[in-house]
């Protein structure tokens, strides 16, 4: 969620969070919803709304940027019927957590500790031809210092010997590379305070498109160097990167059409 000026146009538009009875949240927000590469923190998808539109159904639009051979992650807000059938649907594999409230029968229970199980759809889905889906539960403690905490994952990829339950617990757990993305956006891209602001929700979704485009492009480049080196993306500074380009900036605005690599004195 972002935070939006003051602005009755923007109230409007877009809303308020909620609060106490007779009472109304300081500012307006959007909602933001995104698709992100956890190997590279690139932004693939986003997709904007009103804060009172919920982010699940616009998870599910993001899987139109998804394809055979991507493993998609989600955390257990989103977890649901649909959301799997939906992925399935694109033909991607995916790895989500589940809730503490849902519960899966043990149908198949293998080699390595996971088990085989089934995901039954919900009355709207059945409703429309939907039909349960075999899935693979993996159940695992992460011991902490007060308390161990329990994860329950389910996935698409059954085959143990490719994916023991191991490495997808472990893989799961770089999902969290998303909130270095979403650092990176909120609080070292733009540099100040105020994120967004437009008074008008025009220029609200303007300035977001030109922000996430900044990010892109950032992230493209640190992709483009770390891929020269033979090495991660991830070992590369987003913040040093970031202070290169700003420097780089004054050099590329003295620079006559005809020297830019990539567009030609026509254009």
């Amino acid at each position: 969620m972002i935070g939006l000026p003051r602005s009755v146009a923007n109230a409007k538009v877009f809303g308020r969070p909620a609060t106490r009875p007779g009472t109304v949240a300081a500012f307006p927000k959007v909602r933001l919803v995104l698709l992100i590469e956890a190997g590279t923190h690139l932004i693939v998808d986003a997709l904007m709304c009103p804060y009172r539109i919920g982010e699940r159904s616009r998870a599910k639009k993001l899987l139109r940027s998804v394809q055979k051979g991507m493993l998609l992650m989600w955390d257990r807000g989103l977890h649901s019927y649909k959301m799997v059938q939906a992925t399935v649907n694109q033909k991607c594999d995916y790895l989500g957590r589940i809730p503490k409230n849902v519960k899966f029968s043990v149908e198949k229970v293998l080699p390595d500790g996971s088990y085989l199980s089934w995901i039954a759809p919900d009355g709207k889905s059945k409703i429309k031809g939907g039909t349960k889906i075999l899935v693979r539960v993996i159940e695992y403690t992460i011991d902490t210092d007060d308390q161990g905490q329990t994860y329950r994952l389910i996935t698409s990829l059954t085959d143990i010997e490719k994916f023991p339950a191991l490495l997808l617990a472990t893989e799961y757990h770089r999902r969290w590379e998303v909130e270095s993305t979403i650092d990176e956006l909120k609080v070292h891209l733009l540099g100040r305070k105020t994120l967004i602001r437009s008074l008008n929700p025009r220029e609200v979704i303007q300035e977001i498109y030109g922000w996430l485009l900044g990010h892109w492009a950032v992230r493209s480049l640190m992709f483009q160097v770390a891929e020269s080196a033979h090495i991660s993306p991830l070992r590369l500074s987003f913040t040093g990167t970031l202070n290169i380009v700003r420097r780089a900036v004054p050099k590329f605005q003295r620079l006559q059409a005809e020297e830019f690599p990539f567009f030609s004195p026509g254009l």
